[in-house]
């Protein structure tokens, strides 16, 4: 069972890059973040063409969460965190899998940037509530897949420059540490389980050639319960898409559960 998730950067403008995606890689599940869209303009037709449940938490022009799935999902929610501004930011559901139930939480956190503002508190609360929220889904469900777009640089091995990101909203000493935090509650990187020495940028900035430099970082992840990490086949980053016309500045990251 492949599992994928894209910050897409407005699911309109990108619906043909996603749909060869999905025509050439054939994800069971694909988590999508920062759609920019309404739910009344989502593209469910085009997905249920290529055989694809849609389940979308939107917002106009910004955010936005969705998730598209050849099966159909079950318990989808899109409220487990409680968000003062409604910002269209999270999306989950269940499916079974082996006998198991599986929770899977697809995110999009807040940027944060500039630090030291109403932006970057933002973000450290936010961060908080997921937290708090994660702890009391865990009592329920040993077996949650955390993913999407986290805007968290774990380490500087994580960056093509680190020094230059370390007053960074995605990168400051703080921000990690909530990262870890949700490492220690008993999740998994599953990128660094797989390749805890090897690149895994997925994201590049339109700005200053940074895709042809290769001056990425790494803010995109899944996130695995203890209790999956037996059955994690293998982690990809799908580079194919940020190399098209017209692409998102992030590209998929992909789980293989076995």
């Amino acid at each position: 069972m492949k599992i994928s998730s894209w910050n897409v950067n407005s699911v309109r403008a990108r619906i043909e890059n996603i749909k060869d995606y999905l025509n050439k890689f054939s994800p069971n599940i694909l988590l999508m973040q920062e759609i920019k869209t309404e739910e009344k303009n989502f593209p469910f037709n085009e997905f249920e063409d290529l055989g694809y449940h849609s389940y979308v938490f939107g917002q106009k022009s910004y955010n936005g969460v969705a998730i598209i799935s050849k099966k159909k999902l079950e318990n989808v929610s899109t409220d487990i965190i409680k968000d003062k501004l409604k910002q269209a930011r999270t999306i989950s559901a269940e499916f079974e899998f082996k006998k198991r139930k599986i929770l899977v939480i697809n995110i999009y956190t807040p940027n944060g940037n500039p630090v030291d503002t109403e932006k970057y508190d933002y973000k450290k609360k936010w961060l908080n509530d997921l937290t708090k929220v994660l702890k009391k889904l865990g009592q329920k469900n040993e077996n949650i897949i955390l993913s999407g777009d986290f805007n968290i640089i774990p380490a500087a091995e994580d960056v093509y420059n680190a020094k230059s990101f370390e007053d960074d909203a995605l990168f400051r000493l703080e921000i990690r540490k909530k990262y870890r935090e949700i490492l220690n509650m008993g999740y998994v990187d599953s990128y660094r389980h797989k390749y805890p020495d090897t690149e895994g940028y997925t994201f590049w900035d339109y700005m200053r050639g940074a895709w042809q430099k290769n001056n990425g970082m790494r803010i995109d992840h899944f996130l695995l319960s203890n209790s999956l990490i037996n059955i994690l086949k293998n982690v990809s980053i799908n580079k194919t898409p940020r190399g098209k016309e017209k692409p998102s500045d992030h590209t998929p990251i992909e789980i293989e559960l076995a």
